[in-house]
């Protein structure tokens, strides 16, 4: 008999990665399944929440200092809301490993912000959750009230997918204490050239924990990369189109970090030439996720957000 509830990781109760980030769960479709959400800001009336979704495997914690200075432009305090879906951070796991996908997610995602009563937001997505927006658009369209892609659309690189496969399971090879520290800040160092090591500590800690041995426990379900298992470097993933021509209706703006394998240059320049009248963006010197820590970016995210909510 499968349990009401399964959770098969354990979350440090203080995790570094997860200060100010307070959540609450919300009951997933499948009445088993628990999301976590975190809130902030004032709720309102021509208010669209911006709604943010972290990539394959990974957190809320990614949209830290997004969120931190974000509510302080504007008319401040705006609404946000950060979501761990299944198999993520502070999120259940799901029964079985053939759930996940990101139609999946995005029934759930359609069924948190029920739950919420957001009737509309904007949705910013990385990665996969980027795709995850782009099948709500297409499933559920009445909840989008606009969308931001960061490095996230409808062709996704099979190298950055073979490239997380083989880094993290390296990294758990190393066993515990300096050796596997070593390992993140060597895995981290390339996509984010020019850190230092105290910041690549830091970000490790958004992906994982360690335990009193100085071993990497992972904050998402293991399953997520098993699922990755049978894709190759030089495989060419179905392209999904269709799900990004099911964001036309709305406001887009489109976002790429320099340094990203996870979406292709030439994927991201077809969506803006498909998409001419999206705002679109390079964040210089890093790679996925995105830090989201520069003030220029940010503000760039926020003024595309209250003219679409104005709107």
């Amino acid at each position: 008999m499968t349990p009401l509830f399964r959770r098969r990781r354990i979350v440090p109760a203080h995790h570094k990665a997860f200060e100010g980030l307070p959540v609450t769960h919300v009951v997933t479709g499948d009445a088993r399944t628990r999301a976590a959400v975190h809130r902030r800001g004032r709720f309102a009336r021509g208010r669209l929440p911006v709604v943010c979704l972290a990539g394959y495997h990974r957190n809320m914690s990614d949209f830290t200092a997004f969120a931190d200075y974000f509510s302080r432009l504007g008319p401040g305090d705006w609404p946000v809301v950060l979501i761990d879906l299944p198999g993520r951070g502070r999120a259940d796991d799901r029964p079985r490993s053939e759930d996940y996908g990101s139609l999946a997610d995005a029934r759930d995602l359609a069924d948190i912000l029920a739950a919420l009563g957001i009737g509309r937001a904007i949705l910013l997505g990385q990665g996969h959750g980027g795709q995850v927006a782009m099948a709500l658009a297409a499933a559920r369209p009445l909840f989008v009230g606009g969308a931001i892609l960061l490095d996230a659309g409808p062709v996704t690189d099979s190298r950055g997918i073979v490239r997380l496969r083989n880094n993290l399971a390296h990294v758990e090879s190393l066993g515990g204490g300096r050796a596997a520290m070593a390992g993140f800040r060597r895995m981290l160092g390339g996509d984010y050239p020019g850190l230092a090591e105290n910041t690549l500590d830091a970000l490790a800690l958004r992906s994982h924990w360690f335990d009193r041995k100085g071993r990497p426990r992972p904050l998402f379900d293991r399953r997520l990369i098993e699922l990755l298992g049978d894709i190759g470097f030089d495989d060419v993933l179905v392209p999904q189109w269709p799900f990004y021509d099911a964001l036309k209706p709305m406001k887009l703006m489109l976002l790429r970090t320099q340094l990203t394998d996870q979406l292709r240059r030439e994927t991201f320049e077809e969506m803006t030439r498909r998409r001419p009248d999206a705002p679109a963006l390079t964040i210089a010197g890093q790679g996925s996720p995105a830090l989201f820590d520069q003030n220029e970016e940010i503000e760039a995210v926020a003024d595309f957000v209250f003219r679409t909510s104005a709107g």
